[in-house]
């Protein structure tokens, strides 16, 4: 059944949907304990010890949300290839803006940044963690998660990166999030405002506060 799924184009596009909204779950859960962050450094601190200990969420949770984020990106550049394999002539006759958004047709470029920052993201935070715990096998520390966040931000270069792959993950989620609901049949006259409206709503709080966070611990380093 799963390989008939991901072997027809809606089966790929509802599978590609259902990767983003599990990832749209764990960037808000990110977010929020990321935000923590600006406020309390004890709290923090306890929050992502809890996170980075709790055998569920390092054993479970952790390598699903990598596998949704290869099937995800995996599915996205399938689907690319498909549609200019089945639009090469009438595409290039047509008038793209205005059929359709800018974001729209290039959300394998936005994406392809997305996954360039998601690299330099888990090689500033995942790999020094596996390190830390596996590698080194050092002691437990509660303390060290705050500094070791605020470190990554003191560098200008590394928080212009930040700022403009999460204007980018805006742009694309602006796009995506509505096209996520679309694959998963929620079309409706009645609800489509109200799902346009928090997917705008949430492609732009979300990537703004992470703008936020990171520019608030340079401010303050």
């Amino acid at each position: 059944m799963a390989k008939g799924l991901f072997n027809s184009s809606i089966g790929r596009k509802f599978a590609m949907a259902l990767s983003a909204f599990f990832l749209l779950i764990f960037l808000l859960q990110h977010f929020l304990i990321n935000m923590l962050s600006v406020f309390s450094e004890e709290l923090f601190n306890s929050v992502s010890h809890f996170m980075g200990t709790n055998p569920f969420i390092q054993f479970a949770m952790q390598p699903i949300l990598i596998a949704g984020i290869v099937l995800h990106f995996v599915l996205g550049f399938i689907l690319e290839l498909q549609n200019k394999k089945a639009r090469p002539i009438a595409y290039a006759k047509s008038n793209p803006s205005h059929n359709s958004t800018w974001m729209s047709r290039n959300m394998i470029w936005s994406g392809l940044v997305i996954l360039a920052f998601l690299g330099l993201h888990f090689y500033d935070f995942w790999l020094p963690e596996i390190t830390h715990k596996y590698v080194n096998a050092l002691p437990a520390d509660e303390t060290r998660y705050f500094g070791e966040l605020a470190e990554k931000f003191h560098n200008p270069v590394r928080v212009g990166l930040y700022v403009v792959a999460f204007v980018l993950l805006m742009m694309h989620l602006l796009h995506g999030f509505q096209s996520a609901f679309q694959s998963m049949g929620a079309n409706h006259r009645k609800y489509n405002g109200l799902i346009k409206g928090f997917g705008k709503v949430y492609a732009i709080v979300i990537p703004l506060g992470f703008i936020f966070i990171a520019v608030y611990h340079f401010l303050n380093q």
